[in-house]
């Protein structure tokens, strides 16, 4: 059990306080909730009624697209439902947001082995969220060889489903990076350039 499981009590609240503290604005579903963060109805459920009791979310009825997939394309469908948002008036949400966001998955050695299996890895660079750098183009660049990009997905959404929001990021064959940083690509020159953690560099591209 983490330091935040043990503080706030159960994982499912923690993922879920991250869900809306990166979407403060945004009404979810309870259904929604549960599927952003990989959890189980009847614990978001659960959750919903404890946050909703002492006044960090509040309830509201709610109109949304939902997307439906079909064979060959994607459409919506109007839903309109009982559905839940942060209130912006808690009075401990500026500690909350600093705890929880600051706390969120770290740039270090245990984020590059989250991606062990997905090919031969050259480099790997955290970025804007694992450093709390907003401004940030990328949140992660994969570099490497024979790159599988389901399971790169898969790891993605899963940290995804951690920290509440979506992780930007670029995964590149060796060659094809090494062509656009020969030519200054501009995508790979802003995550250079910019603030960023190095996670592993097999590739020298680090002065």
């Amino acid at each position: 059990m983490d330091t935040l499981t043990a503080i706030l009590g159960s994982e499912t609240k923690v993922k879920m306080l991250r869900l809306f503290l990166f979407n403060p604005e945004t009404p979810f579903f309870a259904n929604e909730i549960a599927r952003r963060t990989k959890s189980s109805s009847s614990s978001v459920r659960k959750e919903l009624e404890t946050l909703a009791a002492i006044d960090i979310l509040k309830k509201r009825v709610v109109s949304k697209d939902a997307p439906r997939k079909h064979p060959g394309h994607v459409s919506a469908k109007r839903i309109r439902g009982l559905g839940y948002i942060l209130n912006p008036h808690f009075p401990h949400l500026e500690a909350l947001r600093n705890l929880l966001i600051i706390s969120s998955v770290s740039a270090d050695a245990t984020l590059a082995k989250r991606f062990a299996g997905v090919g031969r890895l050259k480099v790997v660079i955290a970025a804007g969220v694992f450093i709390q750098n907003w401004d940030s183009r990328v949140d992660l660049l994969l570099v490497g060889e024979g790159l599988n990009l389901h399971k790169i997905e898969s790891v993605i959404r899963d940290i995804e489903a951690e920290i509440g929001k979506e992780i930007a990021y670029s995964a590149f064959e060796t060659a094809d990076f090494e062509y656009r940083m020969g030519i200054h690509d501009r995508l790979v020159r802003d995550i250079i350039d910019s603030p960023h953690t190095t996670l592993l560099d097999r590739l020298g591209i680090e002065p």
